[in-house]
C-alpha cells in the first residue's frame, strides 16, 4: 500500500510533464486567444489577424531552420545576422530587378550556411561557437555593405510585402508552403531519417554508413537559406532595409519557437507543427503585452520563462 502511494503521484507526474511537452505549446496557445478576446479590444478583427499573421511569418520561416539544427543536437545564433545580411543584399541588388535580388540575398544566407556547417561538420568545432562567430561576422559584413537604413521603393517587392490571395498574404502562404515543405522532408524523406539519427546519436549514426558531414552542412545550409528568405519577407514588409536592427534577437524568438513546440535539445527529433504553434504563441504573447501597456523588455522576460519551462519538462521527461 505505501509503496502504491509513492508511485501513484510520481507516475501522475510524469504524465503531466509528458502532456506538458506534447501540448503545452497549444494549450497556451488557446489561453491567450481566450485571454485576448475577453480582455484585448478589437482583437477579433480580420485586420488584426492578418497583422498578426503576417508579423509571425518571418519568425516561423527562421524556427523552421532552427528545428532542422535543434533535431542534429545543434543550434545556429547566426539566423539574425543572416537576416541583416539578406536586407543590404536586397537593397544593393535591387536595381537588377526583385528576383534576382531575391536569390542573391538567398546565396547569401547559403553561403553562411555552408561555413557554418563545415566548421561543425569537418573541422569539429561546437555548433554555438561556430555560429557565435558567423553572427557577428554577419552582422558586421551586412553593416558594410549597408551602413544605415535605406528604403526598398520597387513593385515587386511591394506586391510581396503587401499582396494577398483570396485575403491570404503572400507572406502568409509562403511560411506555410515552407512549413509544410518541411514536414514533409523531415517525415517522408531519407534526409529527414538521417537528421534524426544524427541528433539521437551521431557516433552510431557514422558507424551506420550514414553520411554525417554532409547531412550536417545540409541542415545548416537549409537554415542560412531559411533565414535569408525571412529577411527578404521582412524586407518587403516594411519596404525598407535595417541592417542595424533587422533580425535582432531572431535568434531567441527562433529557439523559443521550437523549444517550446516540443523539439528537444538534446536532438533525435524535429516537431514541425509544434514548431508553427512555438511561433504562433510568440506572436500572441508579444502582441497581448504590448496592447496592455507593458514595456517590450517583458516580452523577452516572458519569453524565457517560457523556455525554462519547456527545458524543464523535456528534462524531466528524459529522466524517465
Amino acid at each position: 500500500m505505501t509503496e502504491l502511494a509513492f508511485t501513484r503521484p510520481s507516475l501522475d507526474r510524469a504524465r503531466l510533464l509528458r502532456l506538458l511537452q506534447e501540448y503545452g505549446v497549444y494549450a497556451g496557445v488557446l489561453v491567450l486567444l481566450l485571454f485576448d478576446v475577453a480582455f484585448t479590444p478589437h482583437f477579433l478583427s480580420v485586420e488584426n489577424f492578418r497583422t498578426q499573421a503576417v508579423q509571425v511569418a518571418p519568425v516561423l520561416v527562421v524556427a523552421l531552420g532552427m528545428a532542422l539544427a535543434i533535431g542534429t543536437e545543434g543550434v545556429d545564433l547566426s539566423v539574425g545576422s543572416v537576416m541583416a545580411l539578406s536586407t543590404s543584399l536586397v537593397s544593393l541588388y535591387l536595381g537588377y530587378g526583385p528576383w534576382i535580388a531575391v536569390l542573391i540575398a538567398v546565396a547569401g544566407g547559403i553561403v553562411v550556411g555552408v561555413a557554418n556547417g563545415a566548421l561543425i561538420a569537418f573541422v569539429g568545432v561546437q555548433p554555438i561557437v561556430a555560429t557565435l562567430a558567423l553572427m557577428v561576422a554577419g552582422r558586421g559584413v551586412a553593416l558594410v555593405l549597408l551602413p544605415q537604413l535605406k528604403d526598398v521603393r520597387d513593385p515587386g517587392m511591394a506586391a510581396l510585402g503587401s499582396g494577398a490571395v483570396l485575403g491570404v498574404p503572400y507572406l502568409v502562404l509562403i511560411a506555410a508552403g515552407l512549413a509544410l515543405l518541411t514536414a514533409f522532408v523531415v517525415r517522408r524523406t531519407t534526409f529527414g531519417r538521417q537528421v534524426l539519427a544524427i541528433g539521437d546519436s551521431r557516433p552510431a549514426a557514422r558507424l551506420a554508413g550514414l553520411p554525417v558531414g554532409r547531412v550536417l552542412v545540409v541542415v545548416y545550409v537549409c537554415c542560412g537559406a531559411l533565414a535569408a528568405v525571412a529577411g527578404v519577407l521582412a524586407t518587403a514588409r516594411l519596404s525598407a532595409s535595417d541592417p542595424t536592427s533587422l533580425g535582432t534577437l531572431m535568434e531567441l524568438s527562433a529557439i523559443t519557437a521550437v523549444v517550446v513546440g516540443g523539439t528537444p535539445l538534446s536532438g533525435g527529433r524535429v516537431r514541425v507543427g509544434g514548431t508553427v504553434a512555438g511561433a504562433v504563441l510568440i506572436q500572441l504573447l508579444t502582441t497581448t503585452l504590448i496592447k496592455h501597456d507593458l514595456p517590450p523588455s517583458w516580452t523577452q522576460i516572458a519569453q524565457a520563462a517560457v523556455i525554462v519551462l519547456a527545458v524543464y519538462a523535456a528534462r524531466e521527461r528524459g529522466r524517465r
